[in-house]
């Protein structure tokens, strides 16, 4: 295939179709619900105005604590996923023993399904008799045990923690992929010229694999901002509502048959993930060194 050959615009009309049939359309109808009070409890739906926002933004509600918690789950697991998969990618993209191997074991976890983790996770970290809890009893540290998933000060830590290890090993992938396509010549020259290992990184590395981190920190964020299953699987928003984010509460509200609040809550997660992504697009794409 010539890769510089110009195809005609109407080629794309067919896959522009269907991701608006797919995707655009459903969104619509979805943002045009959030303004009724279309629910379980009556036939008929009518027109609210913003009487269905109004409730999501009113401080006697809750919705703004999960919106929170969304917001402090998505900026805690992508600083820890980043900077992880960073180190790992450096590590594991030199001349490492079994490189393939180690390469495999760390990017295992994002293959295995949420409800696997969720349960074995579960069991680890439950608080009489999970592995974690009796590995520390076992080497005499019987004060760092901890109520791991239902003490309100850990859980969402907890959380965090099994998604860092989830993710972290599909960032890193993406990050090695980006640091083997960085020329050797430049890091080869820096060298002769008596740049550190740090020199080396912070200047040439780093700035070279800026397109590719811009890839994976929005990767991460958007992720962050529409997590739910992971959530859901481990405490279900509990204790009290401490790891209670957006989307789970989205869930409950439709099973309470509230639907036109679970849409208004869905329309502001949409516009926000709008919102973040052009921005941080925008942000980290600035001036980026090219080879």
């Amino acid at each position: 295939m010539n890769k510089k050959k110009l195809y005609p615009w109407y080629f794309a009309i067919g896959a522009l179709v269907i991701y608006s049939a797919l995707f655009v359309l459903p969104s619509i109808v979805g943002i045009g619900y959030s303004f009724t009070d279309w629910s379980s409890y009556s036939d008929e739906i009518s027109f609210v105005g913003l009487e269905n926002f109004a409730e999501v933004f009113s401080p006697e509600r809750d919705y703004l604590g999960y919106i929170w918690n969304t917001l402090w789950f998505t900026a805690a697991t992508t600083v820890l996923k980043t900077v992880l998969a960073l180190a790992f990618a450096m590590l594991l993209s030199k001349g490492v023993h079994a490189l393939n191997l180690h390469r495999a074991i760390l990017y295992m976890p994002a293959v295995l399904s949420v409800l696997i983790v969720g349960m074995v996770f579960t069991a680890i970290l439950d608080p009489r008799y999970g592995l974690l809890n009796e590995s520390l009893r076992a080497v005499g540290l019987d004060s760092l045990t901890q109520r791991w998933l239902t003490n309100p000060q850990l859980a969402m830590w907890s959380v965090i923690g099994v998604d860092v290890w989830r993710g972290m090993g599909y960032i890193m992938t993406i990050l090695i992929v980006g640091i083997l396509s960085i020329s050797a010549t430049y890091d080869e020259a820096a060298q002769i010229d008596g740049a550190s290992a740090w020199q080396r990184f912070r200047y040439i590395t780093l700035p070279l694999l800026r397109p590719t981190l811009a890839v994976t920190i929005v990767l991460n964020v958007l992720y962050g901002l529409k997590v739910f299953d992971i959530v859901y699987v481990l405490t279900n928003g509990g204790p009290g509502h401490r790891t209670e984010v957006l989307y789970t509460a989205v869930f409950q509200e439709f099973s309470r048959g509230r639907y036109a609040i679970g849409t208004a809550l869905s329309t502001v997660m949409l516009v926000i993930m709008v919102i973040t992504g052009v921005f941080m697009i925008r942000t980290l794409t600035r001036n980026e060194v090219q080879e």
